[in-house]
């Protein structure tokens, strides 16, 4: 009798460990299906969407960079030097005002279609689950378009200011207006984090990483051009126009690196 239990125990056990071997081999073969099934269902980014159908123009999608019930629109940049570009700051007709205090730049603001900032908080979750490049193209008034690339791109979490980590720089002819504010926290008129004695955003009617304090005020003013009336508080990128050339248009967006 003491035998049969000490069999039937060793046949259980057994089955037991044979059991989790099936459940472990089955996980490994499903997790990637899954993950692929959610990216499917909850694009992370604009590359997400890509995958999913390479002939997808350009426009507004909807992703969900923080869970599937974090749904944002944005805008996908599907043509721009291979395309699957998550949009997430744009400036193109001075229709929305940038100068808002810290909350907004926060969540977010604006129309994917138009003139917007996708969030902080986006962009850090964002640049959380995947290694990201940064791509920032600018216009000028006479209708000449160039590029600034950058080969890492991330932002930290709102505890440390949501700082901007970026290097790795490649010229497409705008020049580099952007290392210079490299792991500077974010600053708005009412959360002053820069590395000036003033007030950076205060001084140049923006919001954005401002270190001592600005060498691109993509957030500033939207003016027509040149224009010095009032010194550096337009849409500028200073290593191409100067500082007081007012853009037509500028867009920041990122993508996962390949």
């Amino acid at each position: 009798h003491s035998l049969g239990l000490k069999c039937d125990h060793f046949l259980i056990n057994i089955n037991t460990t044979l059991t989790m071997d099936l459940l472990s081999t089955l996980l490994l073969l499903l997790v990637p299906l899954l993950s692929s099934r959610a990216a499917s269902l909850f694009p992370h980014d604009c590359s997400d969407i890509y995958k999913q159908d390479t002939v997808r123009p350009s426009g507004v999608y909807t992703i969900y960079p923080i869970g599937p019930l974090s749904g944002i629109q944005v805008f996908c940049d599907m043509s721009s030097l291979g395309g699957r570009w998550t949009v997430f700051q744009r400036r193109m007709d001075g229709s929305v005002n940038f100068y808002r205090p810290w909350a907004y730049y926060k969540l977010g603001f604006g129309n994917a279609a138009g003139e917007h900032w996708l969030g902080l908080e986006n962009l850090f979750h964002l640049s959380q689950k995947k290694r990201f490049e940064l791509l920032v193209i600018v216009e000028d008034f006479e209708g000449h378009t160039v590029y600034a690339r950058y080969r890492w791109f991330s932002v930290g979490p709102e505890s440390l200011g949501y700082p901007l980590y970026v290097s790795g720089f490649i010229d497409g002819g705008a020049g580099d207006s952007l290392s210079y504010h490299n792991r500077q926290k974010f600053s708005t008129f009412d959360i002053d984090l820069d590395n000036y004695s003033l007030n950076c955003a205060k001084l140049f009617l923006g919001g954005f990483w401002y270190n001592n304090c600005q060498r691109t005020n993509p957030n500033g003013v939207y003016r027509w051009g040149a224009d010095d009336t009032i010194n550096s508080v337009g849409v500028e990128w200073s290593t191409w126009k100067g500082h007081n050339y007012s853009l037509k248009a500028i867009s920041f967006m990122m993508r996962p690196v390949q």
